[in-house]
C-alpha cells in the first residue's frame, strides 16, 4: 500500500549511504542459518527498513526535534551471507569500518548469532543484553553468542543481562552465568525497579572499562507484542518497557554499537507489530543519541 505524502510530515528511514563522518549507521545482518528454531529472520532487515517509513522521525520534546535534522544518519546496506566463519569475518570488518566513522552502529538482524561478530567488530569491552535468555549455550547458534564472546576474551564481569525470564532457561545455564560473574537482572526485577534505574546500574558495570555493545533481543517482550519472535512467551516486557530501556541505554555515549535481533518477519502478525517494534527500537536508539 502506498503511503501518503505530506511535505509537513516527514518519514523516518530512506537514509543515504555513509559519506564521511556520521552520528549513526544502520547495517543489515540477515543471519538465520544457525538458529535453534526455524526462522525467516533473514527477511527482517528489509522489513524493518520498510516499517521505518511508517513512522515520523519527530521527538515531541518540548521543543520538538526532527531526528533527520538533529543527527546525520546513514544506511550502510546489508552484509551478504553473515552466517558462518567467513560471514562473521565480513561482519567484523564492516562494523569495524563503520565504527571508525560513526558514533553508533545499529545492526538490524537476523537472529541473535550476529551479536558475536558485531560486538567484536565494534571493539567493545562491555556488553548489555535485553533478552529473556542467557545465550550461554554450547556450540555455535543464536543461543551461544554471549558464551562465545567470553571464550574469546570479553570479561564476563563487564556483562549485564537484563530481562532474563523464568521458564525460559535452565539451571545449568543460570549456574554458568553465576560462575562467570555475569550480572543478571531478571524480568521481575526490571518491573520492580524501572528502566532508568536498571540501566544506570548496567552501564556502571558494563561501561567501567570503556565502550559497550547493546544486544536488543526482541523476544524479551510479551508474545502479544512480539508474535514474530520464535522464542517470545506470555508475560514478557511490554513494548513501552523495551523502548524505555533502549532509549535509556542509547543516551549514554559509551554505547557505541547495538543489534536488534530475533525477529522473524515472515512469521509476524498480519499487522506487522513485531517488525514495527523493531523499527521503533531503531528510532529509540537514535532518540537516545540525539538527546545525549
Amino acid at each position: 500500500m502506498a503511503l501518503s505524502v505530506d511535505p509537513l510530515w516527514p518519514r523516518a528511514g530512506d537514509w543515504p549511504a555513509p559519506d564521511g563522518r556520521v552520528d549513526a549507521a544502520i547495517l543489515g545482518l540477515p543471519a538465520f542459518r544457525t538458529s535453534l528454531s526455524p526462522t525467516g529472520a533473514h527477511a527482517t532487515p528489509a522489513a524493518v527498513r520498510e516499517a521505518l517509513r511508517r513512522f515520523s522521525p519527530t521527538l515531541l520534546g518540548p521543543p520538538p526535534v526532527d531526528l533527520n535534522e538533529a543527527l546525520r544518519i546513514a544506511d550502510a546496506g546489508d552484509v551478504a551471507d553473515p552466517d558462518g566463519p567467513e560471514g562473521e569475518a565480513r561482519v567484523r570488518e564492516r562494523v569495524r569500518g563503520l565504527r571508525a566513522a560513526s558514533g553508533l552502529v545499529i545492526a538490524v538482524g537476523g537472529d541473535n548469532s550476529v551479536t558475536y561478530a558485531t560486538a567484536q567488530g565494534a571493539g567493545v569491552s562491555g556488553l548489555i543484553t535485553l533478552d529473556a535468555h542467557f545465550d550461554l549455550r554450547d556450540g555455535v547458534s543464536n543461543g551461544s553468542p554471549v558464551r562465545r564472546l567470553v571464550e574469546d576474551g570479553l570479561d564476563p564481569r563487564r556483562i549485564v543481562q537484563i530481562g532474563i525470564a523464568d521458564f525460559a532457561n535452565s539451571v545449568a545455564y543460570a549456574e554458568r552465568a553465576a560462575d562467570l560473574g555475569i550480572t543478571v537482572i531478571t524480568l521481575d526485577e526490571v518491573r520492580r525497579r524501572g528502566a532508568e534505574d536498571v540501566m544506570i546500574q548496567a552501564l556502571s558495570i558494563a561501561g567501567t572499562a570503556g565502550d559497550v555493545h547493546l544486544d536488543i533481543d526482541v523476544d524479551v517482550c510479551d508474545r502479544s507484542v512480539a508474535p514474530g519472535c520464535p522464542a517470545s512467551v506470555p508475560g514478557g516486557l511490554e513494548a513501552w518497557e523495551l523502548r524505555a530501556l533502549v532509549r535509556a541505554a542509547a543516551g549514554d555515549r559509551r554505547i557505541v554499537s547495538a543489534d536488534i535481533v530475533e525477529v522473524d518477519a515472515t512469521a509476524d502478525a498480519a499487522d506487522g507489530r513485531t517488525v514495527r517494534l523493531a523499527a521503533l527500537c531503531v528510532l529509540e536508539l537514535l532518540a537516545g543519541r540525539a538527546l545525549a
